[in-house]
């Protein structure tokens, strides 16, 4: 790890001004909450800033993880995945929520991660996380994308392309496009909204976070509603902790009687960012939601799939996994 300047802050207005000032000076600068992915990082040497600003003040403050007013449900996004996963707001407006988080990574990461930076991890793919690679566009723009023809297992059947095909690791970016949430984003200019489906961008990489230098995100927002509260998270990996998906779906819904009213899908662990599946949405509509409807809707879901050489697997399996998540989520009784 190379040396680095530590500065703890206590409010978000004293963390954006900090790392505006230190871009200004042209100075590497990254935010430490958990620490769960950026100490990692800086160990390997993937990433090197010369500026640490610290946001621990910020996790141990009296706001509540969650709370709901005027029919919206607010994530404090300095709350640790665990306070989350344990709040009773969250567990009955909108599982999927819950059920992402706490299927993520291992129980002492959860206590330590934040939401904030649990959105903007960075990639898993072991050619950006090895140094000893040249071929990683992310870390060395130009050298090319050392998994188009090497070990591709884990890589991106949606999405990618030929500068990056790495996946996008996280679960809670998933069940959080699927109840189109909003972020307050505190910047060097003020506060805005961004939608988190307008989060991950594919420039200059696909999935890449498309925050602002300085920008910090403080709160997480969406509106809460029958669709919500009958949502859940299905996540298959290799083992049952601390391993990220092979394949995931989170799904939101509302039934009009027997039939689809309302659906919203977003699929992991297939895609270079959490992927929308807008068009199994749109074949559900209307329908009455049975085995076959479910597979059929799951098939379109994944029909633009572009298999690698080691994950064309992904495919059959992803179909499966949303099939589930989509009877998962008509048998809850809400």
């Amino acid at each position: 790890m190379q040396p680095f300047h530590h500065f703890r802050i206590n409010t978000v207005d004293e963390a954006v001004q900090l790392a505006n000032e230190a871009h200004q000076r042209a100075q590497a600068v990254r935010y430490l909450a958990g620490g769960t992915t950026l100490v990692d990082l800086m160990r390997l040497e993937v990433l090197n800033p010369l500026v640490v600003i610290d946001l621990g003040n910020l996790r141990t403050t009296n706001v509540a993880p969650a709370g709901v007013h005027d029919g919206r449900l607010r994530l404090n996004a300095f709350a640790s995945m665990a306070e989350v996963v344990r709040d009773p707001v969250v567990r009955r407006h909108a599982p999927v929520i819950a059920e992402s988080l706490a299927q993520a990574a291992s129980q002492q990461i959860r206590n330590m991660a934040s939401l904030g930076g649990n959105l903007l991890q960075e990639t898993r793919c072991p050619y950006y996380r090895d140094t000893a690679w040249e071929a990683c566009n992310r870390r060395n723009p130009g050298s090319g994308c050392a998994a188009l023809v090497g070990a591709n297992r884990q890589h991106a059947l949606l999405g990618g392309n030929n500068i990056c095909v790495a996946t996008y690791p996280g679960d809670l970016a998933q069940a959080l496009i699927a109840l189109d949430a909003q972020l307050t984003v505190h910047g060097p200019t003020g506060q805005r909204q961004l939608a988190v489906a307008d989060l991950y961008g594919v420039d200059p990489y696909p999935g890449k976070p498309q925050l602002q230098p300085a920008e910090l995100i403080s709160a997480i927002h969406l509106p809460v509603g029958a669709h919500t509260r009958r949502s859940c998270y299905v996540k298959v990996r290799d083992r049952s902790s601390f391993a990220f998906a092979l394949t995931s779906a989170a799904v939101a819904l509302r039934l009009d009687r027997d039939r689809v009213g309302e659906v919203r899908i977003a699929l992991g662990g297939v895609a270079s960012m959490p992927w929308r599946a807008s068009r199994a949405e749109q074949f559900l509509i209307g329908k009455r939601l049975d085995e076959a409807t479910a597979e059929a809707a799951s098939r379109v879901a994944f029909a633009e799939s572009r298999p690698l050489s080691d994950n064309g697997f992904k495919v059959a399996l992803g179909v499966q996994t949303l099939t589930r998540a989509l009877l998962q989520a008509h048998a809850m009784e809400v």
